[in-house]
């Protein structure tokens, strides 16, 4: 895998985001910088300067594609690859309209192509120095480019830094409003979830995403960390300082996981990877294993992009039934 690899409802944010997406984006008026240009900004240590809004942008893997399509930036988005899977019914219309370049990632010869001034990564892997799309080979050819923040370098990643990714996105396109109505919601959601779990005793998970010989898992540097944590869980492998990281079965066993969350994509269904711990004799005692205590969150819940509160949500309800 080439990784990276009632209340308030979640749902409630997709009306909002559809309802973002009818403002058109702002032009620059003839000889005259637009509001809130120049602008600067530094990400994963790549400082760029903004004169005016990217119109030719292209994304690379489903939730910066999201991102852009929460904020109704479809207009300016001349190209994207790399789904995990499908892109949320209230994308759909949008995501359609907007040309894909490669199943995954495309030929550096192919990403020129499209001839963007922007390009925007998930992954690091989006910026394969190997393959030629280095964020220094794209600025080489004169194209801004932004990695989603929770790859770079340093630090554990928040909510907070969610924020941050969207409101940069969108003060990057000159949709700032949007951006800040986004991140309101977003707050209001996580509020409901948290509130209705007030009190709950976390309960301990293991992440599976895949693997065999180890368990390729969810590390405590990730967003996958705290939202194991904002839905009333706590991560067996928190101290892995990683995104993502291999652990091995005997720590599994010594750990002891009262449920475990499979992250649902690819070719490989989620009763497969049931059928492989569940057939493995060394998990029979693992709490999780024994008692059969599965959560289920396909992969593009689990990253840093817009899904992630009604992700706090879904999983809440599958770690606490009875909230």
């Amino acid at each position: 895998m080439i990784r990276r690899h009632k209340l308030l409802p979640a749902l409630a944010l997709v009306p909002l985001l559809a309802a973002c997406a009818t403002t058109p984006a702002p032009d620059a008026t003839a000889g005259k910088a637009p509001a809130g240009f120049p602008y600067t900004v530094d990400n994963c240590g790549v400082k760029s300067t903004y004169q005016a809004p990217p119109k030719r942008a292209v994304t690379m893997n489903q939730h910066v594609t999201e991102v852009m399509l929460a904020l109704g930036l479809e207009k300016s988005l001349v190209g994207t690859a790399y789904l995990d899977d499908t892109v949320l019914p209230a994308y759909k219309k949008a995501y359609d309209s907007i040309p894909v370049l490669a199943e995954e990632y495309p030929s550096k010869e192919a990403l020129l192509a499209a001839n963007p001034d922007f390009v925007y990564g998930g992954y690091s892997s989006a910026f394969s120095a190997k393959d030629g799309r280095s964020r220094d080979d794209l600025a080489r050819a004169g194209i801004a480019t932004r990695l989603n923040t929770e790859y770079c370098p340093t630090g554990s990643t928040s909510v907070d830094d969610l924020y941050r990714e969207v409101r940069e996105t969108g003060r990057t396109f000159g949709v700032t409003a949007r951006a800040d109505t986004w991140v309101g919601e977003a707050r209001a959601t996580l509020a409901a979830t948290e509130k209705r779990l007030k009190g709950v005793e976390p309960v301990s998970v293991l992440v599976y995403d895949s693997g065999d010989k180890t368990a390729f898992t969810a590390g405590g540097k990730g967003i996958g960390n705290e939202l194991i944590t904002r839905a009333g869980g706590r991560n067996v492998f928190a101290d892995l300082d990683k995104t993502f990281g291999d652990a091995t079965w005997e720590q599994v066993v010594a750990r002891k996981p009262d449920v475990v969350v499979i992250y649902d994509y690819g070719s490989t269904t989620v009763e497969q990877k049931k059928k492989r711990l569940l057939d493995d004799p060394a998990l029979k005692d693992v709490p999780a294993i024994k008692n059969r205590r599965f959560a289920v969150m396909p992969l593009s819940d689990t990253v840093l992009g817009v899904r992630v509160p009604a992700a706090v949500d879904k999983l809440a309800a599958q770690l606490h039934p009875a909230r």
